[in-house]
């Protein structure tokens, strides 16, 4: 018989592709992550990884296992839901990973609805950039992620995961004040091609959106000034430093007297957010008033 824990491990090293940083993530030793792993190997009968100094990588057998296992752990969700459901479980804990901006924009005005729906629920929250959210769901340690769509991110048909869409938004052009579009309605990127850049770090998904709106206009950015703080982008290009483009929801209550914020021309680029679960938990009776907060906090 296998144990689902064990399952549970396989995924994480699936993941996180060493076995030093799923055991990291599982709060575990990794001489106990590689017993699991020689333990799920003598209840299958195959073996399931391959070990190197890079790290590790499932076999032909690991990859039908971890197939079955996202379905199985799945399903285990589902039941825990169900079993809270029947014990009418309306009151504890629910932890949610969420980036800044999303904490100011929904979850604190779904903390503020779930005082009057659900005074039961005791919310948690964690800030967590929009990439690292993700990850901190599937390994366990929070229940809700609000995250952001990102380059080699889980794709929104992820097996492990159930999503609820919360809102799109634009990036606006954020320019100094004597900039020579300064006075344009509308920016269009590829007038910035030459201009220099400030934007956040690469990993944040806010860069992969910035990067990639300029390749699509014909250019690479010239990234000379690098923050995850949008406050810091925009006192950089308050000062002349250079351009950037910053979701406008980012934007709201920001003292930005010293420089120009203007649309971008044509389609603008848009980051999208979203709620997310482990798959099947998304009908416990506790994470479903969270979800159900979220959306109507999202409008």
């Amino acid at each position: 018989m296998i144990e689902a824990r064990r399952l549970h491990i396989l995924r994480a090293v699936a993941d996180h592709r060493t076995v030093t940083a799923a055991a990291a993530a599982l709060y575990l030793t990794p001489s106990a992550v590689s017993q699991q792993l020689t333990a799920l190997e003598q209840e299958t009968g195959h073996r399931l990884v391959d070990r190197s100094a890079r790290g590790v990588r499932l076999t032909a057998a690991g990859e039908i296992l971890l197939t079955h296992t996202n379905a199985v752990l799945a399903q285990l969700e589902r039941a825990e839901a169900e079993l809270a459901a029947y014990s009418s479980g309306e009151a504890g804990t629910v932890t949610v990973a969420s980036f800044a901006t999303g904490i100011g924009l929904v979850v604190g005005p779904a903390l503020a609805r779930l005082a009057v729906s659900a005074p039961g629920i005791r919310v948690r929250v964690q800030d967590a950039e929009g990439d690292a959210s993700l990850p901190m769901v599937l390994d366990r340690q929070v229940d809700v992620a609000v995250a952001v769509e990102y380059r080699g991110g889980p794709g929104a048909d992820d097996p492990r995961l159930t999503r609820v869409p919360l809102y799109a938004e634009p990036f606006d052009a954020v320019l100094p004040l004597g900039h020579r579009l300064a006075d344009a309605d509308r920016v269009p990127l590829a007038e910035l091609a030459k201009d220099a850049w400030i934007g956040p770090f690469a990993g944040n998904p806010c860069h992969d959106v910035v990067v990639l709106a300029c390749e699509q206009a014909g250019f690479q950015p010239l990234l000379e000034h690098w923050s995850d703080d949008f406050r810091a982008v925009v006192a950089l290009a308050s000062a002349g430093a250079g351009v950037a483009l910053v979701p406008r929801s980012a934007l709201r209550g920001m003292d930005v007297s010293g420089a120009v914020v203007r649309p971008v021309e044509g389609a603008a680029p848009t980051r999208r957010v979203f709620a997310a679960v482990r798959c099947g938990a998304e009908e416990h009776p506790l994470i479903r008033p969270v979800l159900t907060a979220l959306g109507e906090a999202a409008g």
